[in-house]
């Protein structure tokens, strides 16, 4: 069967996130985004982990999938996938002695290496990758010039490429060869445009964790969707202050300070995957790039916030009209969508076509678009 899958967002004991993230707020969001799987996130804080496992509102339609992300040494971040939520008990159990908030925290520092994280992870039967790998400030690449300097003999499951990477930056550095690539929303929340912002679509024997993970690994993800990479807040090498971008050639001749008010100077996504590019293109399940519904119809409306009225009454007179929104982006068809809102239709044939006017991130500051 073909699955729609998100497996990292985060709890409301996650920094940053909102405290309004419940079992029941998420599974509501799912059912109007169209995710099949879901992962549970901050599986390895206690009180988060038995709110999924006393959670008696999961319909059918949606299976569960334990999921964690740790900082490890180094402030690198890393992904964890579990058959079920017993492991996720059992990894927090053995990294406890590593760790002073692994039972506060949703996220939790870790004071070990990622071999030494890989190792705690499989020996318990689950699986780890890096989270977020391109991305500059706790990404592996950020701080590592291998896998192997990350995860010694260790070897990661997956690599999760994070909102400033596409299939694009990856698959040409050999050493990801046979490395299954997943694309994930990292929400902080269950508002409708964070979860579900960029997907995987597996094929998978059933939606149980079991199966839907070992279709990840053997290579069964048969589409990954999600921003282009340009729209992300490092993806070009910039100052983290001005935000004025650099190539990189300028950036190793200023030293790396802004020549306009030396801020520093913080190398992007695109430099670091360019320069890691040497083997052949290998061969890897399409990448669709997509924006939020509610993102377009904002845009397409000149509105100011997703939240206004407008934009929310259209987006559920779509949803109502033509299914979820993850088929409306992808599958829909566009005199369909036209049919509703012929502007919206425009935007969306345009991001099925790749004919979008991107004006790239850096530096902190996120990238943008016109349509």
């Amino acid at each position: 069967m073909i699955l729609n899958a998100d497996f990292h967002i985060h709890s409301p004991f996650s920094m940053a996130a909102s405290k309004k993230t419940t079992p029941k707020s998420l599974l509501y969001s799912c059912s109007i985004k169209g995710i099949d799987i879901l992962g549970s996130g901050d599986a390895l804080h206690p009180v988060w982990r038995k709110m999924w496992e006393n959670c008696t509102d999961i319909p059918e339609s949606i299976s569960i999938v334990p999921t964690a992300e740790v900082e490890g040494k180094s402030k690198v971040h890393h992904l964890v996938l579990m058959d079920d939520f017993s492991q996720a008990e059992e990894i927090s159990e053995k990294l406890e002695p590593y760790s002073s908030n692994l039972k506060k925290a949703g996220r939790p520092n870790i004071a070990a290496g990622g071999e030494k994280i890989a190792e705690i992870v499989h020996d318990c039967g689950a699986y780890v990758g890096p989270a977020h790998a391109f991305t500059p400030w706790t990404g592996m690449y950020g701080r590592f010039k291998s896998l192997h300097e990350c995860y010694g003999e260790q070897a990661p499951d997956f690599l999760e490429l994070g909102l400033s990477a596409d299939t694009s930056y990856g698959d040409r550095i050999p050493e990801l060869n046979g490395i299954p690539f997943i694309s994930n929303s990292d929400a902080h929340s269950p508002l409708l445009d964070k979860l579900g912002r960029e997907f995987n679509r597996i094929d998978s024997k059933s939606k149980s964790p079991v199966d839907v993970i070992n279709a990840v690994l053997s290579g069964s993800i048969v589409l990954n969707a999600g921003f282009f990479p340009e729209e992300g807040k490092y993806n070009r090498t910039a100052c983290t202050r001005c935000y004025r971008h650099y190539s990189f050639d300028e950036a190793e001749k200023y030293g790396w300070r802004c020549t306009v008010d030396s801020g520093i100077i913080k190398e992007g996504v695109y430099d670091r995957s360019q320069f890691k590019s040497t083997g052949e293109k290998s061969l890897r399940p399409p990448y669709l790039h997509i924006m939020p519904l509610l993102d377009i119809i904002r845009e397409v409306l000149g509105l100011s916030s997703v939240s206004a009225k407008k934009c929310k009454n259209l987006y559920f007179q779509l949803i109502e009209e033509l299914g979820n929104e993850i088929s409306v982006l992808t599958d829909v068809s566009i005199k369909d969508i036209s049919g509703i809102s012929p502007d919206v239709g425009m935007a969306i044939d345009k991001f099925r076509e790749e004919k979008i006017v991107l004006h790239p991130g850096g530096g902190g500051m996120y990238g943008s678009f016109d349509l």
